[in-house]
């Protein structure tokens, strides 16, 4: 066979054909068990076309469909009922069914498009080709409901259809449209005509934002028909008649799996809360001036300024706010973190929150801290502009001093500062910290340990710390609302990016430049590097001139190791024509604003910084990054990508060249690039390896050759966490405890517990190698693994009381929930008493309870209560297969299934995994079990289920039966960071609203519960 690639089943004769090759040329692949419907029946559909072809048309005129079904009986000997008699294909009259036309219909009937409904084709508006108009005016005329999604609408094209829309309503149809103010393109008269006519019509109000390109018609049919046309053309005269528009239309017969994509990814659209519902007379003038706006050229703008901020949140802004209510009035905490990535306007939702407060009386007065003054003098700004109020608020810093000390900003220094005797503890109702990483700090906890405020809300966008102290603890160790970077991109709240990697010739250890565990390289010897290197400099304006559009345009910084290396870079750059200035703490403040100014008129071009720039500072146009130094901390790297990362109209995405070295070892590529994509070392290490296929919608990250390389040898080396480096890196630390061992390695607790390794263990095979290890002792230590999902207090809490008390009943059900999780599938209600009785003997079990109380330190996920009365499972917790049965009463043996239902409890518990293919990116699989929105979720039922019996008929009638529905989802059968089986996560119970469908049926739930958000990104079609 020809060298090449396949993707093809090996048949019989393509084995033979193998033969002769050397098995290292040929790369197979095994065929997961979720993707073998689809491959198989691809390959079978092949066959049968090439065998009902072989029949010539002159034989008998029903020779063919005879072959058909004997075929279809074929099968139905196969299938255990899934197929059957039902399906043969009548033999008499004409075998097609074109339609059933409506009673007492007032329509001139059904008319028939020139693409079969059954038929996939590509439609350009070519000759001898109808026009996609005309196909839609035909196909509108038996569609149930009309699903478009454009960028802009137009009166031209609403001309074209209008007829056959409104038709669509008057037989009871809905017809629901998205679309967006990009460009000012959309006219206002068209979406009045459109909501006059019957439909519904949401909008996206943000004119600045590109997210919005794509076009397509979904026509809904419940006979199954259903169609779609994806392609170029918004709802104008021009995409629908005569202009260069390519247009796919997909059917439902031919190609379901893509309709299913378009269908999941519509509705998840539909349900963003940026897209908003239009009500002409309600918003009209909201429209007009949105359209006005994105109408303008980018250079008519005018960036606005915190005084300008609307009081009214954005509607991710909205959501945070929900949450810090839900959290507060349902869950009773009052102390809330809030993690949003920088630009995406934390301090915008404090003042929100504090007059939300204020107004319901909960809160009077009110402490700001900070660490930088011109922090305090924006978030002031915010709060008076927030509260109406030009004299809200004093400042406490520098030599301002407040003399009412009602609302206090002020920075962290002169607070410190102040005689706190003269000030009660409870002297400020609310206490806001804005960057509350910096937390862990001394003069942070000296000011927390003091104050107790009724309201205590922390800021930041990245709570991990560089040191890897802790802040969670403040806040009960849990984090109240989220927006992290990669999902603020991806929903367009921030500037998308394109990132290079680029290598940069210098080798850091050939350099001798020393490396510290915890700290990095040395600082002066780096900058020595970096300063004597003309050819680096060379380098870096030769990509700068590769990479930037327009580097008279650029607006960039600069990261610098040092003041010595910032000053070195600028002035290497106006020595290259461009206009540059360091900006170190050797700066006076007015030279600092002087500077700044230059630069945001366009008279500096480069800022080259120390560390100044990683927080505090507002820059929106900045469209260029230089990462001039080794990035090692996560935090760091996102502090400073953070700067370019806010939307402006005066670029469309931030361009980040970094140049990367031949660095230590040690340096870890895996917490700067994991943390700015959310990947953890194994994902991303497939990442790297197959060019970021994966990415936040708008950005590209690309890597040059040798960078790729070195990254890639970087990441594989830090997934090489065996036992020996574990035993090295313990014996030289000196640490006996586990939980200091934990806080002093670099490792996570997940990297540690992999292949049945325990701390006991290690130590015993260091200091008493002697000491033989007990088959009993492996088994746990593997159970610490298989604990590490566990996320709730109240689970916790009973399984260190079951494991510390003499007698265990086993009436209690967490009993056999641990016991699953120490014994596996070994345990038996008959054995559990006494296996426990024999763990207690070793120290490895004593480990396992350290472990639990560590992941209760670290939860940072609160849950919503039980999903079921007499059942200990909480909703929004995470657990295994085994706890779940064992949770419900259900006794485990190891077998696999989708559903289960619970005689006793009246129970269905479905299993869900949404992304079913290990190895692919599926999407025959990926779009049957998805949330559309918080609280609604589609679920796939098992092949052979119907509506009309069975248990298709105990899911629609649940209520009316007194029976429940329970949903646990994963993201994967195996998790990708570890290769052991994912635990689910409890969704709750959920009732029924619809299904359609039969063999399977497609049934929407409606959750008790609202899906966490972060989980939500993960289990929609769409990412924001």
């Amino acid at each position: 066979m020809s060298p090449g690639a396949y993707d093809q089943l090996i048949t019989q004769e393509i084995s033979n054909r193998l033969q002769g090759l050397p098995a290292e040329r040929v790369l197979r692949e095994v065929l997961e068990s979720d993707e073998a419907p689809q491959v198989l029946a691809r390959h079978l559909q092949f066959l049968i076309r090439r065998a009902i072809s072989s029949i010539s048309n002159s034989d008998d005129p029903l020779a063919k469909i005879r072959m058909s079904n004997q075929i279809v009986n074929a099968i139905a000997a196969l299938s255990n009922g899934v197929v059957g008699e039902s399906d043969l294909v009548s033999e008499t009259g004409d075998p097609i069914l074109w339609a059933i036309e409506p009673e007492n219909s007032s329509d001139s009937g059904f008319q028939t498009p020139s693409v079969r409904l059954s038929d996939s084709a590509l439609l350009v508006n070519g000759r001898n080709q109808p026009s996609i108009g005309h196909e839609l005016n035909k196909e509108l005329t038996s569609v149930d409901d009309v699903d478009l999604l454009c960028s802009f609408v137009m009166n031209t094209g609403l001309n074209v259809l209008e007829k056959n829309l409104a038709s669509v309503v008057s037989r009871g149809g809905k017809v629901r449209v998205l679309t967006t103010t990009y460009m000012g393109a959309t006219q206002k008269k068209a979406l009045d005509r459109l909501v006059d006519l019957g439909a519904e019509v949401r909008i996206s109000y943000d004119g600045t934002t590109t997210r919005l390109h794509a076009k397509s018609w979904l026509l809904r049919r419940e006979s199954g028909a259903t169609t779609a046309y994806v392609g170029s053309s918004n709802l104008s005269k021009a995409a629908l008649t005569d202009g260069i528009e390519w247009n796919v239309r997909i059917s439902a017969r031919e190609q379901k799996h893509i309709i299913d994509t378009v269908s999941a990814t519509f509705e998840n659209y539909w349900n963003d809360s940026e897209f908003e519902t239009y009500h002409p007379e309600r918003d009209g003038e909201r429209l007009i001036a949105a359209l006005q706006k994105a109408g303008k050229a980018s250079g008519d703008d005018v960036t606005l300024t915190f005084a300008n901020i609307e009081v009214t949140p954005r509607p991710y802004q909205q959501e945070v706010l929900d949450q810090l209510e839900s959290e507060r009035e349902i869950h009773g905490h009052w102390r809330n973190l809030v993690v949003m990535a920088t630009g995406t306007g934390k301090t915008i939702v404090a003042g929100l929150d504090f007059r939300r407060l204020v107004e319901t009386g909960k809160v009077k007065t009110l402490l700001f801290v900070a660490h930088q003054k011109n922090i305090l003098d924006q978030s002031l700004v915010t709060f008076r502009t927030i509260m109406r109020d030009g004299s809200f608020g004093e400042l406490l810093v520098d030599g301002d001093r407040p003399s009412e000390w009602m609302h206090v900003f002020g920075s962290i220094q002169s607070l410190n500062n102040l005689d706190t005797e003269k000030f009660k503890p409870d002297a400020f109702d609310m206490i806001i910290v804005d960057e509350f990483h910096h937390a862990a700090a001394s003069t942070y906890e000296a000011l927390l340990n003091y104050y107790k405020p009724k309201v205590l809300l922390g800021l930041t966008a990245t709570p991990e710390r560089t040191d890897g102290a802790s802040i969670l603890h403040w806040f009960e160790n849990g984090i109240s609302a989220e927006l992290r970077l990669w999902e603020a991109i991806d929903r367009q709240i921030l500037s998308p990016f394109q990132y290079f990697g680029i290598h940069d010739n210098v080798d850091l250890e050939a350099a001798g430049v020393s490396w510290r565990r915890g700290f990095g390289y040395d600082v002066s010897e780096l900058s020595n590097v970096y300063t004597s290197n003309d050819a680096r400099v060379a380098l870096i304006l030769e990509q700068m001139n590769r990479y930037v559009d327009n580097l008279g345009e650029i607006k960039a910084i600069g990261f610098c190791v040092s003041i010595k290396h910032a000053e070195y870079m600028a002035r290497k750059f106006n020595e290259a024509g461009i206009r540059s200035s360091a900006v170190t703490s050797s700066v006076s403040s007015d030279d600092r604003d002087a500077i700044l100014k230059d630069f945001r008129n366009g008279l500096t071009k480069v800022i080259f910084a120390v560390d100044i720039f990683n927080e505090g500072i507002d820059l929106p146009d900045v469209n260029t990054l230089l990462m001039l130094r080794p990035t090692e901390s996560a935090t760091v790297f996102i502090q400073q990508l953070g700067r370019g990362l806010r939307k402006s109209d005066k670029k469309n995405c931030l361009t980040v060249l970094d140049f990367v070295g031949n660095q230590n070892k040690n340096f870890r590529f895996d917490m700067k690039y994991g943390r700015l994509l959310g990947l953890g070392r194994k994902k991303l290490a497939d990442a790297v390896e197959n060019g970021f296929p994966y990415l936040p919608s708008g950005c590209h990250f690309e890597l040059d050759r040798v960078s790729r390389e070195q990254v890639l040898a970087n990441l594989k080396n830090a997934l090489r966490f065996d036992q020996r480096y574990f035993m090295n890196d313990i014996k030289s630390s000196g640490i006996t405890n586990l939980t200091d061992y934990l806080e002093y390695s670099d490792v996570s607790i997940f990297d540690f517990y992999r292949n049945n390794r325990s701390f006991t263990l290690l130590n015993r095979l260091l200091y008493e190698p002697d000491h033989p290890v007990m088959p009993l002792e492996t088994s746990l230590s593997g159970a610490i693994g298989r604990a590490l999902h566990i996320d709730d207090e109240s689970r916790i809490s009973a399984y260190l009381k079951l494991l510390s008390s003499e007698e265990i009943s086993l009436d209690d059900p967490y009993s056999m929930m641990l016991g699953y999780v120490l014994f596996n599938t070994s345990v038996t209600r008959e054995n559990l008493i006494e296996k426990l009785g024999e763990a207690k003997e070793s120290k490895v079990l004593a480990e396992f309870q350290e472990v639990l109380t560590i992941l209760n330190q670290r939860r940072s996920r609160i849950t919503a209560g039980k999903g079921l009365d007499g059942v200990p499972l909480e909703v929004h917790a995470t657990y295994s297969r085994a706890e779940i049965l064992a949770g419900f009463g259900v006794e485990v043996t190891g077998a696999e299934f989708g559903v289960k239902f619970v005689e006793d409890k009246k129970a269905d518990l479905a299993f869900v995994t949404l992304n079913k293919s290990e190895l692919h990116f599926s999407p025959t699989t990926m779009y049957a079990d998805t949330a559309i929105s918080g609280r609604i979720f589609q679920w796939e039922t098992q092949s052979a289920t119907t509506d009309s019996r069975g248990d298709g008929q105990r899911y629609m009638h649940h209520k009316e039966n007194g029976s429940t529905f329970h949903l646990f989802v994963r993201d994967f059968k195996k998790d990708p960071e570890t290769g052991v089986t994912m635990p689910y996560m409890y969704f709750g119970p959920a009732d029924y609203m619809e299904h359609k469908g039969n063999k399977p049926m497609r049934i929407r739930w409606h959750l008790e519960h609202e899906i966490p958000a972060d989980v939500l990104a993960k289990s929609k079609v769409i990412a924001s």
